[in-house]
């Protein structure tokens, strides 16, 4: 369990703060703090009326509501998207439309779900060659056949 501090923003009074809907559950639930029409094709940061400080060695990602995928063809366009430990700024989601009808974002209403994560960080060796696997350079699909 990690405390991350969350400032509510004045567009964002009287919202719900975001929460898990289970005890099990991977993310927290997420809503918007505007609302708007995004048509087919379209994506919009969608306002959520907070900003958060998350502990340094931690990201929060965030990932798309299944239901809205399947139901409404609504994703998040950078999924999953990182807020970095040090970023200080209202948190957006980055929603597209790709189902064939306008979807209404309403204010207060679930978007997207934040998942908090460790990071570990990483220094590269230069080298001349790599060791070799059975896989070796073989890309996308290659182990599927």
């Amino acid at each position: 369990m990690i405390r991350i501090a969350l400032k509510r923003l004045p567009h964002g009074e009287g919202l719900p703060l975001p929460a898990y809907a289970s005890s099990d559950a991977a993310g927290m639930d997420v809503v918007a703090a505007e609302s708007l029409t995004l048509a087919p094709g379209q994506r919009h940061a969608v306002a959520t009326g907070f900003a958060i400080a998350i502990p340094p060695g931690y990201e929060i990602q965030v990932r798309p509501r299944s239901g809205l995928a399947l139901r409404h063809g609504v994703t998040c366009a950078n999924t999953p998207g990182t807020i970095d430990a040090d970023y200080r700024g209202e948190v957006k989601i980055i929603l597209a439309n790709i189902g064939e009808r306008p979807f209404e974002v309403v204010r207060g209403e679930r978007i997207a779900q934040l998942v908090p994560a460790p990071v570990l960080r990483a220094d590269f060796d230069v080298v001349e060659e790599l060791d070799a696997t059975p896989r070796g350079a073989g890309g996308f699909g290659s182990t599927g056949r």
